[in-house]
């Protein structure tokens, strides 16, 4: 793992987002297996380094698009979990009411603008966020997560030419996890970094341990404040690995046993942030206990919260659906 830089008053933050996302997709995997989440659900168990280290930088106000596996995202910018939990269960507290459900959410008060199951969807969406913030000279930026499959999308490569030629802020952070959904990177891609493809878009670009919270903060933070100052969009890879399937009940024949222990048990982005502000004496065990304490709390109530939730009314089935 490399050096600490992010700011110490950051730390005790970093541990919560990273273990509230670790927590939250946990319980809902759990209540999945119960039979109360209808349809797919993609987990994001494993990258929770790289939302929380690149939300970290961000405001409020600045523009988030996702991708089908998006919890992570949401949580780490911000939306409640007690309302995300609720919108995976189709309930009409969730982020909305029930009807965007786990691929589909959308949360404007937090700056989120969507989660998709279309693959390279986020991209264009956030372009036209960036556009919108250089236009009103507002000083936000919008950041665009999407998987490593997705960048053979001819979305990827309109949206990021667009964003460079109009120095858009926008930061294109790409959560390489080594798998398109079964297909292994370098079945579908000649390049290894895909970072490198920025240089034929002559925009900065780089590629980072996504499990390591300290190198994506750090990366993010960079593209952040380029982007506020408008020299334009930075392009980041962060390699990581996904500790489940796809999806929950994804069986992973694609995958090596050993591979999969290795990252698990060895390069687990809170494991290795632990150890790293243990042994630096930035933090106590007792402060990182009560940190865990804390999520745990706020995770059971917000699953109680959306199990005794009412689904939406039936007369609202044509509400808010264009």
């Amino acid at each position: 793992m490399g050096k600490i830089s992010m700011p110490v008053d950051k730390l005790g933050e970093a541990y919560e987002k990273m273990l509230s996302v670790r927590k939250a997709e946990e319980a809902f995997e759990r209540v999945y297996m119960d039979g109360k989440i209808p349809g797919f659900l993609h987990l994001y168990l494993g990258e929770e380094a790289i939302a929380s280290g690149v939300c970290m930088n961000l405001t409020k106000n600045d523009y988030v698009t996702s991708t089908h596996r998006g919890h992570g995202h949401f949580i780490a910018k911000g939306s409640e979990i007690k309302k995300v939990a609720a919108e995976l269960m189709g309930k009409e507290t969730g982020l909305c009411r029930g009807k965007g459900g786990s691929m589909h959410m959308i949360d404007v008060e937090n700056g989120l603008y969507g989660s998709t199951g279309i693959v390279g969807g986020g991209f264009p969406p956030a372009a036209g966020l960036g556009l919108a913030a250089k236009y009103r000279k507002t000083g936000q930026v919008s950041v665009c997560f999407f998987g490593d499959g997705s960048v053979n999308e001819g979305t990827f490569h309109e949206s990021v030419n667009l964003a460079a030629i109009w120095s858009l802020p926008v930061i294109f952070v790409c959560e390489n996890n080594l798998y398109a959904q079964s297909a292994p990177q370098e079945y579908h891609q000649k390049v290894k970094n895909i970072s490198k493809r920025a240089e034929g878009y002559g925009i900065p670009g780089e590629t980072v341990d996504g499990m390591d919270i300290f190198q994506v903060y750090e990366a993010a933070k960079k593209a952040v404040e380029r982007a506020r100052k408008g020299y334009g969009p930075t392009l980041i890879e962060c390699r990581t690995y996904l500790f489940t399937g796809h999806y929950v009940g994804d069986a992973r024949g694609y995958r090596y046993k050993d591979e999969m222990e290795y990252y698990k048990n060895e390069r687990d982005c809170i494991k290795l942030f632990k150890e790293k502000v243990l042994k630096e004496k930035l933090m106590t065990e007792e402060e990182l206990a009560e940190i865990e304490k804390k999520t745990e709390k706020t995770v059971n109530e917000a699953i109680k919260f959306a199990e005794e939730s009412p689904m939406p009314d039936k007369s609202e089935v044509l509400l808010n659906v264009y």
